[in-house]
Parts: structure tokens; C-alpha cells; sequence
């Protein structure tokens, strides 16, 4: 009887080395003549212990972190095919107090199946969500994503339901649900993880949305640096419209619908909703003015659903659970759960799902292990490169949409990149400035000219300290970009750039404000 293997296709493994365990482990087992089935899992998000390996035992999933594969014959000797003892194994990896202590739901899956697997997908629960989409009818969709609270992942924090119903109340066909998978913030990588981890959970969520707002056509956007992701999303496309959970007859019911894999060119503007439709309809990725939305005018001229990847994933299960169930998670406005990515210089980055609530301090020490320098935190970004930094102060902050609204910072698509006592906060600032306005599409001047003015005022600053009035003068064009850009990119410009000089305004030459006013901000 063969022993089950874990190696996971994750592309973090994957740049650890764990192509060349998997052979490494088929090789040595032959050679042994020992029978084992091998999985190429997706990553449980435990980076800094990848590649990791794991063994079935009738007591569970064994773990070998870091494995390397010259590492191979030695586990074969120390009994790795029912669990021995080695220096990297870490014992029951559903036992770690590291993912004990998260509330996975749209990445339940994670590390348990095998991606491409219909069997594994429909043995985890998989299809559950859509057969209940099919019982609640085209209106009792739409209201169950309202009633769930559900708000988009990707940034922006719109309420689902309010989307869906304004797509599902128009009259013109066809409609179109559109996938936006162009993640490009800096420290994000939970789309990539949902799509190479579990591809048909996604498809089922775009068959559950197009069955609630009445759309017969799919297509999912991904970013050509993601060479694993779209490997994976064609095969499950394929896949699964071959088992008939997408086509003519969705499942044996009156859906029509099918989904396409369109694979951008780079532009990190084209993960603004506008920009990618007209990417999508084979022109430059520009900026629309809005309105109309693209729930009404979107793509083609026609209604369109315009999700991120997480968004869309965990709406299987809101409709398997309930709204009820998903509702119950979370705090204040912010329901249900967040896929947090940590990044940057801690000890234990990777993938952490917990409700919203969780306080950045338990993320970043208890989740994170602190800094991997071991020096004090400095700064904390959430959201990508145009969120705003928080400090050390404030890290017993809830994760919430509008607890950190308050403190002129947003939850983005969940990305927490920290920082210590090193950090040049006004070269940070200057960046943000840097990186708009190579990113922008050129449409507005405010983005387009106002990065490029941004970036040189905080190089001056930078050059002659101690000059509050190019404070001023910063602040007034970010006061520009901010309502008067056409999309978020030269909006949320300033979200870092003020941070960084209200909070540490030693690194742009400038004096300290009065403690008390300082206090008070914070708290």
C-alpha cells in the first residue's frame, strides 16, 4: 500500500526548491522500492517554512519544514513514510498553534487538496455554494451576498450586494462578470495563492454571481508575472467545463455560462476596473471617467460584475454556510474574514485568514514573530505601495475598514508590509511619488504631472533640510491629486506621502509637532 506525499506547486515552494524535492522523493522512492502517491498541494501559507513536506499517517499530516532535496535520503532512513523523527519535522501540521489560531474560510482549503483535483475539490466541500445558489433563484442570490456584508477585496470596500443588485436590475444583455486578477500591490499575494491553491473555488464563484445577476459570459484577467496562476486557472477551466460546471447547461440546470483567461501585459494601471476593461476590449489601459459604472456601461458598453479574485472565491462560501454564518465573523461594518498577507521584515510572513477585528500587533508579533532583524518596529504599510503607514503606536489598532479610516489608512487588498527602526520614511515617500508616476496611464494631470512635481519637492526636501514650507507646498498637491485625480492611483498618492511626514517627520528634516496634538492623533 503507498504512503501519501505532500510536496506543495505553490510558487513560493517552487522558488525554495520544491520541483526538485518532488523528484528527488519519486527518484529515492523507487530506488527503495517504496510505493508512495506524491500530491502537488498548494502551500498551507506558512512561507518561511517552505518547502514544506508532508506524510499521511493515520494520525494526521506529519510536517518536514525547509526540506531540501538533498535532505531526501536521510528522511527515507529516519522513516519519513510514517512520520519519524527528523530535526525538521514539526510535528501534526493541522496542530500548529500558527494556523490553529486563524478562522480559514475562503482558504479552507488551503494545503489540503490537490488543486486540479474535481474529486478532492467536491470531497472539501466544493459545488455546495452554487446547487444552494440554484435553489434561492436569481433574487435570493442577490440578497444573500447584501445580507452577508460582504464588501470587494480588492481595495475599495464597496458592499457586494449593492453591485449585484444594480447589475442584476438592468434590462440590456448580454452582462458580463469580470475577474480582475491583475494583483500588483507590493507584499499581496493572496489572489495568486486562491487561483494556483484553488482554482475552482473561484469558477464556482463566478457561476454563482453570474447566475444572480444574469451574465452568460466570464473572463478572468491575470497578470502575465504570474506564470504558475495561469498555468493552473487554464487547466481548471478547462477541467471543469469538460465536467459540465461550465458551458451550455452549468450542472444540469438553465445557466449558460463559460468563462475566458485573458493574460495582461504588466501595466500596474490595469488593475484599476476601468483601465482593465478597456484592456480587456483590446485597447490601451486608460482610465474611464466615470460615471457611467461598469455595472451599467461596462464592458463592451454592457452591465458588468467587476470583482478581485478573493472577493469572488469567498462567495462559495457564503452560499454554501449561509450569510448568517459569514456575517457572524468580523466587527463593526467589516464582516466576515480577510486574507492577510505579512511581508517585509518579519520573521514569519505569509498568508494568515482571521476575522476582522484582529489587532495589527497580534499580526505582526504573535502571526509575524516580530522583525527578522530582531530591531524595533518602525512602520507599518497596509494596503500596497499607496497605503498609508501606520507607527509603532498604533499597532493595538483593530483591522477594520473604518477603524482605520479614522486614521486616514485603509485595509486595501490586505496586504501588511512592516518595517523597523531603519526605515528612511521620506525615501519611502518619495517612492510612492516615483512609482505613480511611472505607473500612471497619463490621462490627468494631477496624477500624471503631480507625481513627477511630488517626487522632486520630497528630493529637495531631502537635499535641504529644514524647510517647513515645502511641507506645505507637498501638502497642497496632494490635496490636488487626491480630488481631482481620475482613479485611485494619483488619489491614494498622498496616503503614504502624509503619513510618513505627519508621523516621522524627522526623516523629512522638519520639526516634531506638539506632543500633546501627536497623542492625540494616534490615539
Amino acid at each position: 500500500m503507498s504512503t501519501t506525499l505532500y510536496v506543495p506547486n505553490d510558487s513560493v515552494a517552487q522558488a525554495l526548491g520544491a520541483d526538485q524535492l518532488a523528484a528527488a522523493l519519486q527518484f529515492h522512492a523507487l530506488r527503495r522500492g517504496a510505493p508512495i502517491r506524491l500530491v502537488r498541494n498548494s502551500s498551507r501559507g506558512l512561507f518561511w517554512q517552505e518547502p514544506l513536506l508532508e506524510v499521511a499517517t493515520p494520525a494526521g499530516r506529519v510536517g518536514y519544514a525547509r526540506v531540501s532535496a538533498d535532505q531526501v535520503p536521510a528522511l527515507f532512513e529516519a522513516g519519513l513514510l510514517h512520520g519519524g523523527a527528523h530535526p525538521s519535522c514539526i510535528g501534526l501540521v493541522d496542530q500548529l498553534d500558527w494556523l490553529r489560531r486563524q478562522e480559514r474560510l475562503t482558504f479552507a482549503r488551503a494545503g489540503l487538496t490537490d488543486p486540479l483535483s474535481l474529486d478532492d475539490y467536491a470531497e472539501h466541500g466544493g459545488w455546495a455554494g452554487l446547487r444552494r445558489a440554484f435553489e434561492l433563484g436569481p433574487a435570493g442570490c442577490v440578497d444573500e451576498i447584501a445580507q452577508s456584508g460582504l464588501r470587494g477585496r480588492g481595495g475599495a470596500a464597496f458592499p457586494a450586494g449593492i453591485k449585484w443588485r444594480t447589475v442584476a436590475d438592468q434590462s440590456a444583455a448580454p452582462k458580463y462578470v469580470v475577474c480582475n486578477a491583475d494583483e500588483g500591490d507590493s507584499g499581496t499575494y493572496s489572489d495568486r495563492m486562491a487561483m494556483e491553491g484553488d482554482p475552482y473555488q473561484l469558477i464556482e464563484g463566478m457561476a454563482i454571481a453570474a447566475y444572480a445577476v444574469g451574465a452568460s459570459r466570464g473572463y478572468i484577467y491575470l497578470r502575465s508575472e504570474y506564470p504558475q496562476a495561469i498555468a493552473i486557472m487554464g487547466q481548471a477551466l478547462e477541467r471543469a467545463r469538460q465536467a459540465g460546471w461550465l458551458g451550455e447547461r452549468v450542472a444540469g440546470s438553465d445557466l449558460a455560462f463559460d468563462i475566458e483567461l485573458r493574460v495582461g501585459a504588466g501595466a500596474y494601471i490595469c488593475g484599476e476596473e476601468s483601465a482593465l476593461l478597456e484592456s480587456l476590449e483590446g485597447k490601451r489601459g486608460l482610465v474611464r471617467a466615470r460615471p457611467p459604472l461598469p455595472a451599467v456601461r461596462g464592458l463592451f458598453g454592457q452591465p458588468t460584475l467587476v470583482h478581485n479574485v478573493v472577493s469572488l472565491a469567498t462567495v462559495p462560501v457564503i452560499f454554501a454556510r449561509g450569510a448568517a454564518f459569514y456575517a457572524d465573523y468580523g466587527a463593526g461594518r467589516s464582516r466576515g474574514t480577510l486574507p492577510i498577507q505579512l511581508a517585509g521584515n518579519l520573521r514569519t510572513p505569509g498568508l494568515v485568514e482571521k476575522a476582522f477585528g484582529v489587532s495589527l500587533r497580534e499580526l505582526i508579533e504573535d502571526f509575524g514573530g516580530g522583525t527578522a532583524s530582531g530591531r524595533p518596529v518602525k512602520a507599518v504599510q497596509i494596503g500596497g505601495p499607496l497605503g498609508a503607514y501606520l507607527s509603532a503606536a498604533q499597532l493595538d489598532l483593530p483591522l477594520e475598514y473604518e477603524t482605520l479610516a479614522q486614521h486616514q489608512a485603509m485595509v486595501g487588498h490586505g496586504g501588511i508590509v512592516v518595517f523597523d527602526d531603519r526605515a528612511d520614511m521620506a525615501e519611502l515617500a518619495r517612492y510612492a511619488m516615483h512609482f505613480t508616476a511611472i505607473e500612471s496611464c497619463g490621462k490627468c494631470t494631477p496624477c500624471r504631472i503631480g507625481a513627477v512635481r511630488g517626487r522632486e519637492l520630497i528630493e529637495r526636501m531631502q537635499r535641504e533640510p529644514g524647510q517647513p514650507e515645502r511641507a506645505a507646498e507637498l501638502e497642497a498637491l496632494c490635496e490636488v491629486m487626491e480630488h481631482a485625480s481620475l482613479c485611485a492611483l494619483g488619489g491614494m498618492t498622498p496616503y503614504p506621502v502624509r503619513s510618513a511626514i505627519r508621523l516621522f517627520p524627522a526623516d523629512f528634516g522638519l520639526p516634531r509637532p506638539d506632543p500633546a496634538k501627536e497623542t492625540s492623533d494616534v490615539e
